[in-house]
Formats: structure tokens, sequence, C-alpha cells
């Protein structure tokens, strides 16, 4: 699979200079390759080491901890239900085998298609709001069968493309802050080591 891609290697230094320590660009760097190529790669994976200077064991290790990354591929969507205990005592059970129907896989499958990839999660911090699921990491709330089955045929059909980019996408807007304003930097814009 791929490293990261010109234009990611440029977004990626320009991260990495955000911190006084580059290993502290680790998560912002891995969203990069996930947005990238839709999941992180252990070839993107050896190119962040590179660039931060850490192990790739550091990379894998941070990786593999956080849900939100993926280390194979997935659908276009990732529908998460919540499987929390108040997701559950509000009928997630019900609402996850609702999506399996509606789908025709299980939890833990990708739609032959590759439109959705469907899971069961553990809290999604969304209790007063249970049951709940996320779509990309997007949240719907009080969420009934029949509304998972209509979300989910409004996926299929592209009804929510504008509203629910695809999987990776962490943001339409990168953050951009001056470099007077950069973590551990003085007024002159860099950091004290460099001073």
């Amino acid at each position: 699979m791929s490293r990261l891609n010109a234009q990611n290697v440029e977004m990626a230094n320009a991260i990495i200079k955000r911190y006084p320590r580059a290993r502290s660009a680790l998560i912002p760097l891995l969203h990069l390759a996930q947005e990238q190529d839709g999941w992180v790669t252990s070839e993107a994976m050896e190119h962040v080491a590179e660039l931060l200077d850490i192990t790739p064991a550091e990379v894998l290790g941070t990786c593999s901890f956080y849900e939100m990354f993926k280390r194979e591929p997935v659908g276009k969507y990732v529908v998460n239900v919540c499987a929390g205990i108040s997701c559950h005592l509000l009928g997630s059970d019900d609402l996850l085998a609702s999506c399996e129907k509606a789908l025709g896989v299980r939890a833990g499958s990708t739609t032959a298609d590759g439109l959705v990839t469907l899971g069961a999660v553990e809290c999604i911090a969304a209790c007063t709001e249970a049951p709940a699921l996320q779509v990309n990491y997007r949240y719907f709330h009080r969420v009934s069968g029949n509304d998972a089955e209509k979300l989910l045929t409004d996926l299929r059909d592209g009804l929510l493309d504008r509203d629910i980019p695809p999987h990776g996408t962490t943001t339409r807007v990168r953050q951009s802050i001056p470099v007077d304003r950069w973590a551990g930097c003085g007024a002159d814009g860099l950091p004290a080591e460099v001073r």
C-alpha cells in the first residue's frame, strides 16, 4: 500500500512544526494517513515513524490503541452501534439486529459493495440520547430500528454525501494556527530550544 503522498508529507511537516516535540504530532499524522487511504497502512505507519523519528512499534502501539484508527480497509461509511449500558438498556441489541438485517451483514463485516462497515462498539458518550449510533463518527441519537433502516437507505442512495464525508475524513477545514501561537513558542514564533 502507500506511504504518505507528497501533499500529505507537506501537511505532516506543517503539523509537526506546531509541537515543541515532534512525537506529539503522532495522532494528527495518523489521522492524516487514514484520511489519505481510508485506513492506516503499514507503510504509512512506517513513514510516520520516520517523520517523527520514533520506532514503527510506537506508531503501531498508538494506532492499535484507538478504535478510530482502522488498520484494514473499511467501507465508505463505518456505522458504529453503541453497546454501552445505557444504549443496551434502551434497545441497542434490537437496533444492531435491524442494521444487520438491512445491510445483510453481521457486525464486524463490510457489505459486498464495500459501502458500509457495521460494528458494535462500547460507549460513545451519548448516554442521555440512547440508543445511539455513529456514521463516520457523526452522532445519531434515539435511533429506532426504522430510523436506522432509513438512515442506511439514505446512505446507499447518496442522500447524505454532503453531510457525512467518507470514512477517514476528519474535517473539511484545516485549522490554521499563527506561528506565534504554536505550542511552546514565544512572541518571535520560535520554540524555546531554538531561540
